[in-house]
């Protein structure tokens, strides 16, 4: 099975439950803590078909998973922490844009991964996509006008960019270990094992009594309804974006992978794109000709990128 088609349907789910996050912390969970213990002790349910996939992988493949996991857990508590700090529209693509780039230099230097000229061009305008969006106005930006709309917080605070970067260079070392580890072992095997270790680190939040608290609350009754059904619906599709994700890391290359995390913003902005023409009262697009050329050219970038890595 070619990896592409599963990494293109993995950012465009993950796109639509970047938004969700960013709604559920600024509203619904003011714990970014207690949002990543829910995420994790719910990615956990995948052991539920365990006794037809998970495998001994041996002491040394074990320790790395569950390492894995707690290494993923980090970067995802540092990335809710980010986007509860700072505006969603600049964490999630300095998140996106640091993440392969650090990918690349990881892999150059463990795998000694080689790329053609060509995957080198495509790697190369994926990041300038991602660079040219980065920039856009903020007060005029596809996410900024889309986070406006339902009410959402837009404040950037020096921290957002410091937990953006922390999470970037957990998910980049993330990705570059879980593709060592699925070399020797069955893919799924492989990554029940690292929900369990992220679902393990996680229940250190539990020793300080305020992140107790937070996440009692989170799942007390009484908070049920509408909001736990929204969390739970947002991890379900998180986790099924994840794993695709995860698979095409599986069948391809990490760094290639991770670079076309530059298609995710360009989802973004078709649909945005759409909004503004069927639905204008939830996203009012203020006609500017930079505006408009600066978004042409980033998805123009991203596309050109992903033909000249996929041929």
């Amino acid at each position: 099975m070619s990896w592409l088609p599963v990494a293109l349907a993995a950012y465009f789910i993950l796109a639509i439950v970047n938004l969700l996050d960013k709604f559920l912390v600024d509203n619904i969970i003011k714990s970014s803590r207690a949002y990543a213990f829910a995420a994790c002790f719910l990615g956990a349910v995948v052991v539920v078909v365990a006794p037809w996939f998970l495998v001994w992988p041996g002491w040394y493949l074990f320790s790395h998973n569950i390492v894995n996991g707690f290494i993923f857990a980090g970067a995802l508590w540092s990335l809710y922490a980010a986007l509860r700090q700072g505006e969603a529209s600049r964490i999630l693509v300095l998140v996106g844009g640091i993440t392969p780039i650090i990918t690349l230099i990881l892999s150059l230097i463990f795998f000694q991964e080689q790329f053609s000229a060509r995957e080198w061009l495509g790697i190369s305008l994926m990041f300038l996509g991602v660079f040219v969006i980065a920039f856009l106005p903020v007060s005029r930006s596809y996410l900024s006008r889309v986070l406006s709309s339902l009410k959402l917080k837009q404040v950037m605070l020096p921290g957002g960019t410091l937990m953006a970067a922390i999470s970037a260079l957990a998910y980049a070392i993330y990705f570059i270990s879980t593709k060592e580890a699925y070399a020797g072992q069955v893919f799924f095997s492989a990554f029940i094992w690292t929900r369990i270790g992220a679902a393990l680190a996680v229940m250190l939040f539990l020793l300080r009594k305020a992140d107790r608290a937070a996440i009692k609350k989170l799942f007390n009754s009484s908070n049920r309804g509408k909001s736990q059904f929204l969390l739970i619906s947002n991890q379900t599709l998180g986790a099924t974006g994840f794993i695709l994700q995860n698979y095409a890391v599986y069948l391809g290359s990490v760094v290639i992978v991770n670079a076309l995390q530059g298609i995710q913003y360009a989802f973004l902005l078709v649909i945005s794109a759409f909004l503004s023409v069927l639905a204008p009262k939830l996203l009012r697009e203020v006609f500017s000709w930079r505006i408009l050329i600066q978004k042409a050219v980033a998805v123009s970038a991203i596309i050109a990128g992903l033909y000249f890595i996929a041929v």
